[in-house]
């Protein structure tokens, strides 16, 4: 159980054998929920006091191998930033000042990265507080998890038969906004992998860890709660409403799931803390609240109420399962997150340390320092998507040479075949072929600020996500 528990904190796991708990369909709820305010503000300070406790004596939460990084999230859903988080008052070895340079780190994520690896960091770095694109000089997670997209199974990150690297791809993008709160990345972008998602939704309304789309057997299996909780949170980040057909039917499914006694999820290894988390997520991430209506059942329990009796009082830990006498890591991560109404991932908190901003970003290129930046290029047609990698001669760079680079040094290649003109400081008349013509011409935009004509000399700065549109 360990072992597979390791699996989903980092994104990887696989399905098994389905728990034997029974659910109960529920017809009739009471009108109100049973977890009080006060009961959720208390579960939420022991909480904290107890993901404090995991920090190491360096200030940090990650490391090599399995680690409690996921713990950024839970603290900045229950309000409390990173920065704050310091070993024995020691505010130099504060959590986001550690977790920082260990995501900067040239080791870092090992020789054989996936894109689950940079998800990762993202929706933690952003949770931290620490701009993901503007990690330092050399990294920028967005870049990295760019890499990742499949050009020959477009909608896709990393390997298509792991499909929560999709699912998680798009929590990662489309929440992690840029420091004003713009969303950074395309929304045609978002949309292509969103078709993804609905694509390997299962016959029964959920969603499991592997691809679905195109296999009847596997559509025809059963949904798992975990990846279900976090397939409603990728749409419902990504612009899907909670009234879309998609959401309601997994909302069903989850709704099928829950057992009346006690207010947990009928999940793959039986009732236990991380699949209610994951679930609560989901729909905290959607909107919907997991007290009311659906989720309160017949004998007034709830998902949250669950989970607060996991938790360990005073301790403030939460126990994986109902049986079990001594707190995990992973499941308080999972239960404070949920409980704090936080989906997969939340904004930061500003924090109470004096001096200490809300965020932590690199603040230009470093000459000489080889980088990379996220470009997309929409034709009207077609969507290319790379990380252009390139090494800077100047605190900033334009787009001309960005586009010159993507030429010759972008993952998945072919992102850029050709550009006109190919010097000069001049607006692009044609890229990949496709030449302006009338109204239609190519036009570029920055973290998701409004598109402008595509000038060769505009400037892009370190950090940049860069989105070229062809139309209109």
């Amino acid at each position: 159980m360990t072992s597979t528990r390791a699996a989903r904190r980092t994104l990887l796991a696989v399905p098994t054998a389905l728990g034997a708990v029974s659910a109960l369909v529920l017809t009739a709820v009471p009108a109100a929920a049973t977890a009080s305010p006060g009961q959720i503000a208390t579960s939420k300070t022991n909480g904290v006091t107890y993901l404090r406790s995991l920090q190491g004596a360096d200030g940090s939460y990650a490391g090599a191998g399995l680690s409690n990084e996921w713990a950024f999230s839970a603290f900045a859903s229950a309000g409390t930033a990173a920065a704050d988080v310091s070993p024995g008052g020691d505010t130099s070895k504060n959590a986001r000042t550690v977790y920082r340079a260990h995501l900067a780190a040239a080791g870092w994520p090992g020789t054989s990265p996936v894109v689950t690896d940079y998800e990762r960091g993202i929706i933690n770095a952003y949770s931290a507080g620490i701009d993901p694109a503007r990690v330092s000089a050399s990294r920028n997670l967005v870049a990295d998890t760019y890499g990742h997209w499949q050009n020959s199974a477009p909608g896709y990150w990393g390997s298509p038969s792991n499909f929560n690297g999709t699912v998680f791809a798009l929590i990662s993008l489309g929440g992690a906004k840029t420091r004003s709160g713009a969303q950074r990345v395309p929304q045609a972008l978002l949309d292509r992998s969103v078709a993804t998602v609905r694509a390997n939704q299962h016959n029964d309304g959920g969603w499991n860890f592997g691809k679905a789309e195109g296999d009847p057997d596997a559509l025809a299996a059963p949904g798992d709660i975990d990846m279900t909780g976090a397939a409603m949170a990728s749409l419902c980040v990504s612009g899907v409403p909670a009234t879309d057909p998609a959401i309601t039917k997994a909302k069903a499914f989850l709704k099928a799931k829950l057992i009346n006694n006690s207010g947990a999820f009928d999940a793959m290894f039986g009732a236990n803390t991380d699949s209610n988390g994951w679930a609560v997520s989901g729909l905290d991430a959607c909107g919907i609240n997991p007290q009311t209506g659906d989720f309160l059942t017949r004998a007034g329990k709830t998902p949250v109420d669950f989970l607060i009796a996991q938790q360990f009082k005073p301790g403030g830990g939460f126990k994986y399962l109902p049986t079990d006498t001594t707190p995990s890591a992973y499941a308080s991560i999972d239960g404070l997150r949920a409980v704090a109404g936080g989906g997969f991932m939340a904004a930061p908190p500003t924090p109470a340390t004096a001096g200490a901003s809300r965020w932590a970003a690199t603040t230009g290129f470093t000459p000489g320092t080889a980088t990379s930046l996220a470009l997309t290029v929409d034709d009207g047609t077609s969507l290319k998507v790379c990380s252009v990698a390139f090494t800077p001669t100047a605190k900033t760079t334009t787009l001309g040479a960005v586009l010159d680079a993507a030429a010759t040094s972008a993952t998945p290649a072919g992102c850029v075949t050709s550009v006109t003109p190919d010097s000069g400081t001049g607006p692009v008349t044609a890229l990949n072929g496709k030449a302006n013509s009338g109204g239609s011409t190519w036009k570029a935009s920055v973290d998701g600020a409004t598109a402008a004509a595509a000038a060769r000399n505009k400037e892009i700065k370190a950090g940049d996500t860069i989105s070229l549109r062809y139309g209109s």
